[in-house]
């Protein structure tokens, strides 16, 4: 338990990335949601932000009892796991047309294979999305097959297109906005991962969701743009609600 100032507390359960370990997080982060609308000891709880292997809980520090959030904490980490919500499964189109794709031939080419063979790994793998960062909407999926890990680029891109897919070690996400970047760029999807049009939930994913790719061309992904621009919902691309 490390304290971040005097407004938040960090809770670190293991060093490692792993379903396993993310899933206590996520449990955990679950918990304490629900219990903030019925405990009054939580009222003071400002946000709550699960990564990898952590969970932060931000608190006002003068209407919150620190010690008391902290203690409880840690009693609910070394409880039982609890029950995790299940996670959305979301079928998201990319396109691999060679503008959007212009690390995927040298890719290849270190991996020893064709670019076909590459896009067909991609497809192949479902991805589990383990936390959000860097920027809003930014997932980090793991899932990345062992023939297409690959290091970040040695010096980042002054600017990565929004909606670009890419990967760099285990991980893979997409860029929900225009940026620098130094992840390997393996195409492009329509999809929007950021929407104030959906006050509620403007990130479209969540921690727990999983994302399984098929392959679209250009035609196709232009036309998914415009649609998504004029109102096409979420919920086309997805595939199994949460219970």
């Amino acid at each position: 338990m490390l304290p971040l100032g005097d407004s938040a507390w960090t809770l670190e359960l293991g060093a490692s990335i792993s379903p396993d370990l993310n899933a206590r997080v996520r449990a955990l982060a679950d918990r304490l949601e629900l219990a903030r609308h019925s405990e009054p000891w939580l009222a003071g709880i400002t946000d709550v932000v699960p990564t990898f292997r952590s969970l932060t809980v931000h608190f006002d520090p003068l209407s919150a009892n620190a010690l008391v959030i902290g203690k409880r904490l840690l009693a609910w980490a070394h409880e039982s796991a609890s029950q995790v919500q299940q996670g959305r499964l979301w079928q998201l189109p990319v396109c691999f047309d060679a503008d959007f794709s212009p690390d995927l031939a040298r890719l290849a080419e270190a991996k020893g294979l064709s670019p076909a063979r590459v896009i067909e790994h991609l497809l192949n793998a479902t991805l589990r999305v383990y936390m959000l960062g860097f920027q809003p909407g930014f997932p980090y999926m793991g899932g990345v097959p062992t023939e297409l890990q690959m290091p970040r680029l040695p010096a980042p891109r002054q600017k990565v297109p929004a909606q670009s897919v890419a990967v760099a070690g285990e991980m893979c996400s997409i860029y929900p906005w225009e940026s620098p970047g130094g992840w390997n760029l393996l195409g492009r999807t329509p999809v929007v991962l950021f929407d104030l049009r959906h006050a509620a939930q403007p990130a479209m994913l969540s921690a727990g969701d999983e994302v399984r790719w098929y392959a679209v061309d250009r035609q196709t992904h232009d036309t998914l743009t415009k649609e998504i621009a004029q109102g096409l919902p979420r919920e086309t691309f997805l595939k199994a609600p949460k219970a």
